[in-house]
């Protein structure tokens, strides 16, 4: 399946050094680092630093920049995941599918993934009987689930999004 987003394989990636692995480390770790602690952080000056932060995010490795909201905290919340089997396999079928779900905010995550499945969802809702309505408008739509299974969390064991590049690549070497 195919999207319309930029998929990167580690042959099409650009050669990263040492001071680039540094850069990704650093602003994964900290979205909000200054010009100068960054070029401090990676051993730079801080032109240099920024030029090659961007050049990174212009290639499409540094994709965006966040803060993660503890939703927990602000309001109630309810976390599913959410496995989806369409009933039907053409690339259409995938692209209407894939079309609706980018457009739905409680809809925070979705993989196209291998095996028994076609998708997996990660839903966040007020309370379950609002995932429900969500599941069943989607239902209603006529979008091409033909099964779907629930998984409620029930606890967050790990939730992390910082994965060190450098170790990353070793593991390949």
């Amino acid at each position: 399946m195919v999207s319309g987003t930029k998929k990167w394989t580690l042959m099409a990636a650009p050669k990263l050094d040492q001071i680039d692995l540094k850069i990704l480390d650093a602003v994964q770790r900290d979205g909000r680092i200054t010009k100068l602690a960054l070029a401090e952080k990676v051993g730079l000056s801080p032109t240099p630093c920024w030029m090659r932060l961007r050049k990174l995010e212009k290639a499409g490795i540094v994709s965006g920049y966040h803060a993660k909201v503890a939703m927990r905290a602000v309001a109630p919340v309810a976390t599913v995941l959410m496995e989806v089997t369409l009933a039907s396999h053409r690339q259409a079928d995938f692209d209407r599918f894939e079309r609706v779900i980018r457009d739905v905010p409680e809809i925070v995550a979705c993989w196209s993934v291998g095996g028994g499945v076609d998708y997996l969802l990660k839903v966040m809702a007020r309370d379950i009987d609002a995932y429900q309505r969500l599941v069943d408008a989607l239902l209603e739509r006529e979008i091409g689930i033909d099964r779907y299974f629930t998984y409620i969390v029930t606890k967050t064991v790990k939730e992390e999004i910082v994965l060190s590049v450098a170790d990353l690549l070793s593991a390949q070497s």
